[in-house]
C-alpha cells in the first residue's frame, strides 16, 4: 500500500532520514518506534506530502506521492496527531464533520456516519456539542479518530495518539484501536516511544536510530535476535513487560 524508495530527508544541514526503504504492507500494523528524533514522524510526513524528500521516492498504492497528486491521496487518509489536533473553535460534531462538509457531502449522509463513528469508537452522542475544551483527554482522541475514520480511508496514520493520556485511559483507547484497526481491515503506520504499545498494536516493528532502520520484524525478533547492541538497550530501557509478547 505504502513504500519509501532510497528516501532522503534534510531539515537544513540536519539529515532527518538518511535514504530509508521501507514498505507498509495493505490491511497490516506497522509500528515506527525509536528515541526522539530518529525519524518516526519525518516517515509519516513523507507518506502525507508534508516533508518534501531530498531523495528517493514514496509511493502510495503504487502511485508517487507528489504535489499534482497528493490531494486524492490524502482523502484516502486519516491523520491523528499527539492530543488530536482539534480546532478549539469547533464543536466536537464541526471537528468530525469537518472535511465531510468541505466536499459538500449530502447532510443526512453526514449524520448517518457521525452516528456510525460514535457507536463505533463509544463517544457519546449527547457530547457533540461541546468544545475541545470541555472534553477529558480520552474523548478529545476519540474526536480525532472520528474525523480520521470519516471517509473510510485506506490508511491510517498514527503520531503517536495516545501518549498524552493516563494510563487507565490510555489502555481503554488501546483496545479500542485495535479492535478498530482489525475489524475495519485498515492500513495502519502508528508511531509510538512506547515498545509495550508497539508490541500490542504491530504485525510489525521498525525501529530507528537517526534517520536510518537498525531492525525491522516482530516484537519477538527485537527481544531473541536482536540485529546490533542498540536493540537490546532500547528493549532493556523501556523497564517494562512487553504486552505483546503473548
Amino acid at each position: 500500500m505504502l513504500t519509501l524508495r532510497g528516501v532522503r530527508v534534510e531539515f537544513g544541514s540536519t539529515p532527518a532520514l538518511r535514504g530509508v526503504d521501507l514498505k507498509f504492507e495493505r490491511d497490516r500494523t506497522t509500528v515506527l518506534v525509536g528515541p526522539s528524533g530518529c525519524g518516526k514522524s519525518t516517515i509519516l510526513r513523507v507518506l502525507l506530502g508534508l516533508a518534501t524528500p531530498s531523495a528517493g521516492e514514496a509511493t502510495f498504492d503504487g502511485a508517487p506521492v507528489r504535489r499534482e497528486t497528493i490531494g486524492a491521496f490524502r482523502r484516502r487518509s486519516g491523520y491523528v496527531i499527539q492530543e488530536g489536533g482539534l480546532f478549539p473553535h469547533l464543536s466536537a460534531r464541526g471537528n468530525v464533520t469537518l472535511l465531510a462538509r468541505h466536499l459538500r457531502l449530502a447532510p443526512d449522509r453526514i449524520a448517518r456516519r457521525t452516528d456510525e463513528l460514535c457507536e463505533l469508537t463509544r463517544f457519546p452522542e449527547d457530547a457533540l456539542h461541546r468544545f475541545p475544551g470541555e472534553l477529558s483527554g480520552g474523548q478529545r482522541q476519540r474526536v480525532a479518530l472520528m474525523r480520521a475514520l470519516f471517509l473510510d480511508p485506506d490508511v491510517l496514520l498514527l503520531d503517536e495518539p495516545l501518549a498524552a493520556l493516563d494510563p487507565l485511559v490510555r489502555a481503554e483507547l488501546q483496545d479500542d484501536l485495535r479492535a478498530i484497526f482489525r475489524a475495519r481491515k485498515k492500513t495502519v503506520v502508528l508511531v509510538t516511544h512506547d515498545l509495550s504499545e508497539a508490541a500490542f498494536f504491530g504485525d510489525r516493528i521498525v525501529l530507528l536510530r537517526d534517520g536510518a532502520i537498525v531492525q525491522s520484524g516482530t516484537v519477538r525478533d527485537l527481544l531473541d535476535r536482536p540485529a546490533e547492541p542498540f536493540v537490546s538497550n532500547f528493549v532493556r530501557a523501556q523497564r517494562r513487560p512487553l504486552g505483546g509478547e503473548a
